[in-house]
């Protein structure tokens, strides 16, 4: 049925989005094909430009929610509200993907299976790291992929995607802290330290599109702390 996973449940999309005007068509466009009769959540996190009243033109009547923050609180705090908004409006499975055109809407179907069979609380659309990913994102998408796996006794392979799909169960969970780009890390090492099966489905790997709002070196210490707090089960593995 459309808009929902194979499972019954109901399946909504939430899409962070920040200075997005020039993406954001295309990226709902894309889904409302790729999940006709999904609800879709558009957060449109403090932009400045039209992102907002983009989002919403072409997805008026076919279940396009367009929620504001009125200043720029962070992609983790966009998330967090699209994904309350989603839970609040009964969703059963919750995806996520970027507004700057770097995610394939069309690969969603592919990215739900898992958890439709039954087969995983948490799906990652995982990126191979080719010569289209920035060198220094390979290492450090490596690196956080290794260190993931550790701490949940899962081979993670994409441990920075944002393209995810996932149980309300895990969505109930509680929230993490962080705002930024570290909430995106800390949702994944806190549904692995809490056993839920993790499962990834390769995706494309697209550094084109939008410009990415992640700052190199405050981000990435946000996401160490994040890693931090896991130390030991980086040490001595999952238990």
């Amino acid at each position: 049925m459309p808009g929902r996973a194979e499972s019954g449940a109901a399946v909504a999309v939430v899409i962070p989005a920040y200075q997005a005007a020039d993406t954001i068509p295309g990226v709902v466009g894309g889904v409302l094909r790729a999940l006709p009769g999904a609800a879709v959540y558009v957060v449109d996190d403090g932009s400045r430009d039209e992102t907002g009243d983009k989002a919403g033109e072409g997805g008026r009547g076919k279940g396009v929610t367009v929620l504001t923050h009125p200043r720029n609180l962070g992609k983790g705090a966009a998330l967090r509200t699209g994904i309350a908004r989603a839970l609040a409006d009964g969703a059963g499975i919750v995806a996520t993907l970027d507004a700057d055109g770097q995610h394939a809407p069309a690969e969603l179907p592919r990215l739900l299976a898992p958890l439709a069979r039954g087969e995983a609380d948490l799906v990652l659309g995982a990126r191979a790291r080719t010569a289209a990913m920035p060198r220094r994102r390979r290492c450090s998408n490596w690196l956080s992929a290794a260190l993931a796996s550790r701490i949940g006794g899962q081979p993670i392979a994409d441990a920075q995607t944002g393209f995810r799909a996932f149980s309300r169960a895990v969505a109930q969970a509680a929230p993490p802290a962080g705002s930024r780009f570290d909430f995106e890390t800390a949702f994944l090492l806190q549904a692995l330290a809490r056993g839920f099966r993790v499962r990834s489905v390769p995706v494309s790997t697209i550094y084109e599109g939008g410009r990415s709002h992640f700052r190199s070196w405050a981000d990435s210490w946000r996401v160490a702390r994040v890693f931090a707090r896991y130390g030991r089960r980086i040490l001595l593995g999952a238990p």
